[in-house]
């Protein structure tokens, strides 16, 4: 409040205003993939596939060790590998009589790279070191 000029008592008026000026818009096709892949991890077997599938990269798995692994029964795994899939998260070879699953890294790329535009880049929401620090303090 300022203070009485000419005995009158008035607000100081600051545009509220956040600093989006600098934002670029992001693909409308790229925030439809990044939905949908948010979507697919966010069933708990997947996330877990996912993970396990990263443990074994570059070379992947075959279903049967992904079976193994987790415990999840064939026709339940096959419907999630097949989701994974269709997302672009995972792709899949055969070999044989083997369907070999891997994570497709550049699409895991893709999507932590859509999240730390925002939060790390351009607001510093949260800073880069603290990214690295949580990424290293995950894996001990």
């Amino acid at each position: 409040m300022r203070g009485n000029v000419e005995g009158k008592k008035g607000l100081d008026i600051f545009p509220y205003f956040r600093d989006y000026r600098n934002m670029r818009r992001p693909n409308p096709l790229l925030v439809t993939r990044s939905a949908d892949r948010f979507s697919a991890l966010g069933a708990e077997p997947r996330l877990q596939i996912l993970r396990l599938l990263l443990s074994a990269h570059p070379a992947g798995m075959v279903a049967g060790e992904v079976q193994e692994e987790l415990g999840i029964p064939a026709s339940t795994l096959s419907h999630h590998l097949e989701k994974l899939k269709q997302v672009g998260l995972v792709n899949v070879r055969r070999q044989g009589t083997f369907l070999w699953y891997s994570a497709d890294t550049d699409a895991l790329r893709e999507v932590l790279s859509f999240l730390y535009e925002e939060c790390c880049m351009r607001s510093r929401a949260v800073p880069v070191e603290s990214v690295v620090q949580i990424s290293r303090g995950t894996s001990s």
